[in-house]
């Protein structure tokens, strides 16, 4: 299946369920009321069964709220972690570079930034109150969830044999939760 057609074709109802799945395992895991709060990069890759520990880094935007968003950075490298080549000097695969890009032109269009010009962390929250105030980490839990939802779609489109995998992993811990 070409790029083109694996971007635009209609998704079958189990993917959409997986969707869905990756959707609500990141919400719960970053508003942290069924289990213990995750910062967003981390709550997007626990989404998708992948250590947290290297994905802290991007909590509020980089430790500093002053890089891109955290939850957008994760869906963006967790993406190379499950399309990658695994060979350190190999090339960027077909799959990964089709979903990246298939991610990244729908950035804009599921997120509002508001006023923000950007998305850069201290910009996209700075207008919503205090940082640990209850709009911010609403806003923060929205968009975390819906950028696992994303990475899933992409991830689905652009590596469809990844799909078993990824049931087993996701569908199971939603169930557990």
């Amino acid at each position: 299946m070409s790029g083109t057609d694996a971007a635009n074709r209609e998704l079958g109802a189990q993917e959409i369920q997986l969707i869905e799945a990756a959707r609500k395992r990141a919400y719960a895991l970053y508003e942290g009321k069924e289990v213990p709060h995750h910062a967003c990069g981390a709550a997007v890759a626990v989404t998708f069964g992948v250590s947290a520990r290297p994905y802290q880094s991007l909590r509020k935007g980089g430790i500093t709220g002053q890089r891109f968003c955290g939850s957008i950075r994760a869906g963006e490298i967790l993406l190379g972690e499950l399309l990658g080549d695994e060979d350190p000097t190999g090339s960027v695969t077909q799959a990964l570079r089709e979903a990246t890009i298939w991610f990244q032109e729908r950035i804009p269009a599921r997120f509002d930034k508001g006023q923000s010009p950007d998305y850069v962390c201290n910009n996209l929250t700075g207008s919503l109150g205090d940082f640990m105030g209850p709009v911010r980490k609403g806003f923060c839990t929205n968009l975390t969830s819906e950028v696992a939802a994303l990475t899933m779609e992409a991830v689905l489109r652009f590596a469809p044999e990844l799909q078993p995998r990824l049931e087993e992993l996701l569908l199971q811990k939603v169930q557990g939760s």
